[in-house]
């Protein structure tokens, strides 16, 4: 198992639905592959703060998660 795939079933026995993330990261592949449905954003702060509303607006039931790119920017 590649370690995408294994952060991704991570994730999903977790209970993450949703990966909020932007471009250019396997992980994205990884876990659409996993049915977690990964929502694109154009910023980072865009999707940083998507996964800070799914944590509070489920009073921290489910949690929030981002991925981004990895190097500057």
């Amino acid at each position: 198992m590649k370690l995408g795939n294994a952060i991704a079933e991570i994730l999903k026995r977790e209970g993450i639905g949703i990966l909020c993330a932007y471009p250019l990261n396997h992980i994205i592949e990884c876990a659409a592959a996993a049915d977690i449905r990964p929502v694109i954003v154009r910023q980072e702060r865009t999707g940083l703060h998507m996964a800070d509303g799914i944590s509070r607006v489920t009073s921290g039931k489910t949690i929030g998660v981002f991925c981004m790119q990895n190097g500057p920017g």
